[in-house]
């Protein structure tokens, strides 16, 4: 396939992600805060417990850490996709009383790109989420009754350089501008049968910097011991928050009821990753990374409904992961990518008191496509999320996740006899 190929599908790809601004979440933890927020991490490093700090790989993206750009070989183009679909089982206890409830959501999860632009640099430009709003439900309250909705997304489009300053050791940095909207909808109808709507928009317009390390040295002749580091620095968020109210029995255009600027008012925490790796004879492959986001520092007023006492806490999470690949140029079944991990994170929502809490199982397999250097990675997810000490909603995930890594020539140069 022609790189000229890549670079059309790669257009339409993030035409259509933009424009979808799909999501997948659906849980009823993400309307606080500011959502459910993402690590970057792609298909193969998701069925790893999303480890990628120390990864170091020239056949494969990692966003998680600018500073792998650098390992990519000097003709080599990387395309990489992902696809995600969930499964959601709830519970939670009302009046003494368990009540269950079940939901499916899903859609296209990321894309990247990463190439060369010399011998010691790599460069990657993509389209990811920064965090995810995504719920339902409803309640009865008195003379009527109450639903809530919210949805959107906030993106980063991103672009991503990376160089090796001496043997082993680069350093990179992404520089991702972000962008989109999220929706806390609450519909209150009246016995009468009047309906009115309060909508409240977070919109975000702004840039965000992650850095990163990375240093390897070689261990015998055929192990690799790998060092990462990231960082993000801490800023205010830019754009505004609108609070709008709607009388969906009249067709009049809603009123602005709140308009304030996110600048001095709302923040990101800063952000810290460390991982080690260590590549055994280029067939296993062992990593942990540990990520500590001080959340409890950043800057939230508003955005808080029903009166509930949510505020942010800092955020810790722990991360294995392994992949083994018996041979490189063995038959079909020993040239798969074999997968496994798990993770714990405590998140950085703390709601009346209870702190965010989630662990996971992962696996997955990464399917070589035969005559060619693509890989499609097929993985699963169990996550299990409750909060504590009370546990409040529990929540189980399955969620399957399918990623296509395209692997491509740069740039071929013919040889003339």
């Amino acid at each position: 396939m022609k790189i000229s190929k890549f670079i059309t599908a790669c257009a339409i790809a993030l035409a259509s992600l933009a424009a979808t601004a799909q999501n997948g979440v659906i849980t009823p933890y993400s309307r606080y805060g500011y959502g459910m927020l993402n690590d970057n991490a792609t298909s193969a490093q998701k069925s790893m417990g999303g480890v990628g700090y120390a990864m170091q790989s020239g056949r494969q993206t990692n966003v998680m850490n600018p500073a792998s750009y650098a390992a990519i070989d000097s003709l080599t183009f990387l395309f990489d996709m992902g696809i995600d679909i969930t499964c959601l089982w709830q519970t939670e206890k009302v009046d003494g009383k368990n009540i269950k409830d079940d939901n499916t959501g899903g859609g296209l999860s990321y894309i990247t790109m990463q190439f060369p632009i010399g011998k010691y640099m790599g460069a990657s430009v993509g389209l990811l989420p920064y965090s995810s709003v995504g719920y339902a439900f409803g309640s009865g309250i008195e003379n009527g009754s109450s639903s809530r909705q919210g949805s959107g997304s906030i993106n980063q489009l991103y672009a991503g350089l990376s160089g090796r300053l001496f043997k082993g050791f680069s350093i990179g940095a992404n520089v991702a501008y972000l962008f989109g909207t999220t929706f806390n909808d609450s519909y209150v109808t009246a016995v009468t049968g009047s309906t009115t709507l309060f909508e409240r928009q977070f919109e975000v317009r702004d840039w965000r910097i992650d850095i990163g390390a990375q240093y390897g040295i070689n261990i015998g002749r055929e192990d690799r011991l790998t060092l990462g580091l990231t960082y993000s620095p801490a800023k205010d968020f830019h754009g505004h928050s609108y609070v709008y109210s709607y009388d969906l029995n009249q067709d009049e255009a809603p009123t602005e009821e709140e308009k304030s600027r996110l600048q001095g008012n709302f923040s990101m925490a800063e952000s810290w990753g460390a991982g080690i790796n260590y590549l055994w004879r280029n067939k296993i492959m062992a990593e942990l990374d540990f990520t500590y986001q001080p959340w409890s520092k950043a800057k939230y007023n508003g955005l808080r409904q029903d009166g509930s006492d949510s505020q942010l806490a800092d955020r810790y999470k722990i991360a294995a992961g392994f992949q083994i690949q018996p041979k490189a140029r063995g038959n079909y079944l020993e040239r798969i990518h074999y997968r496994i991990g798990g993770f714990y994170n405590r998140d950085y929502l703390k709601i009346n008191g209870n702190n965010l809490r989630d662990w996971g199982l992962t696996a997955g397999f990464g399917f070589p496509v035969p005559q060619f250097k693509t890989i499609v990675s097929l993985g699963v997810e169990w996550i299990n999320r409750s909060a504590t000490p009370n546990p409040l909603i529990k929540e189980n995930y399955l969620n399957i996740t399918l990623g296509i890594n395209f692997n491509e020539m740069w740039f071929r140069q013919s040889k003339i006899y």
